[in-house]
């Protein structure tokens, strides 16, 4: 009797219904929406309160009655800000700065990317290298050598003395190179047993494949440029050729407790870039996703 108990089979433990797991799966989810939810409002806030202070009348601000949702909206800061400042002028000057960087520094990082990820020539590592040490150089430290290189050049106090000294980043470059080195190898080989030299197998095979590179390089080109304070107020002389966030201090200092006229000229200022953002932003994670950054 006691070998019989002994050797006999245990009873296996019961599985939970499938009804609980289904329950346990949708309070995980839901979690997870909720701590979603909340992060993206903690992010947002600070936007949200930059509309809310926008577009509330100059009254509702001093009088210490501010709400989240303002009773009335009202567009007197905005229009203050615009006939006070020649808004407009510095919103084309920041376009035209912005979009010559990022238009030279996607060309750069594409080319420079293809040629470090399937080029091989001597001293192709050491050259990647010392670009990526560039990356650990503060550019506080270099602004007097560019100060006077523009002037040297003679091109201080005028557009190029922005676009040229940050046009081309090893950032940049390094994203290109990681997204390139995903591109089979074979695919490209094929194209130069079939004749084609490289700058053809750049623009036929490359570039049609590196869509999400090309948007997220120009992207954050765009962005870096778009909210470069410290340098072009440097290089930057003449009012007229002012940027926005120049235009921004300008503005803080004529109006420094007008808090609404502010938040308009920072709202002016943040909207070109959130709208882009938006209209990119799968392009934006698939340039990311494919050059293996996490």
């Amino acid at each position: 009797m006691t070998q019989t108990l002994a050797t006999a089979p245990r009873a296996l433990p019961t599985p939970a219904p499938r009804s609980s797991r289904r329950r346990r799966g949708r309070g995980a989810l839901a979690a997870r929406i909720a701590a979603a939810v909340v992060i993206c409002g903690i992010l947002l806030f600070p936007l949200y309160w930059m509309v809310v202070v926008a577009f509330s009348s100059r009254a509702e601000l001093l009088g210490g009655d501010l709400r989240l949702w303002p009773r009335s909206w009202t567009m007197e800061n905005f229009q203050r800000v615009l006939s006070s400042f020649p808004v407009i002028t510095w919103f084309g000057n920041s376009i035209a700065i912005s979009v010559v960087v990022a238009l030279i520094t996607v060309t750069v990082s594409l080319l420079a990317g293809y040629a470090f990820a399937h080029l091989r020539f001597r001293g192709s590592n050491v050259l990647f290298l010392v670009a990526l040490s560039t990356l650990m150089i503060p550019v506080q430290v270099i602004m007097v050598a560019l100060f006077q290189l523009v002037t040297t050049l003679g091109i201080y106090g005028s557009y190029w003395a922005v676009i040229l000294p940050t046009a081309a980043s090893a950032f940049g470059v390094f994203l290109a190179r990681q997204f390139m080195l995903a591109i089979p190898r074979d695919l490209i080989e094929a194209a130069r047993m079939d004749g084609a030299g490289h700058l053809r197998v750049f623009t036929r095979i490359v570039l049609p494949l590196s869509k999400p590179l090309i948007a997220v390089l120009f992207f954050m080109s765009l962005l870096q440029s778009w909210n470069d304070f410290a340098w072009p107020l440097i290089a930057l002389k003449d009012n007229s050729l002012f940027t926005l966030p120049i235009g921004l201090l300008y503005l803080q200092g004529q109006f420094g407790s007008d808090y609404g006229a502010t938040m308009a000229f920072a709202l002016l200022n943040v909207t070109p870039m959130v709208i882009l953002f938006l209209v990119f932003q799968r392009y934006f994670v698939q340039g990311f996703a494919r050059s293996g950054i996490r």
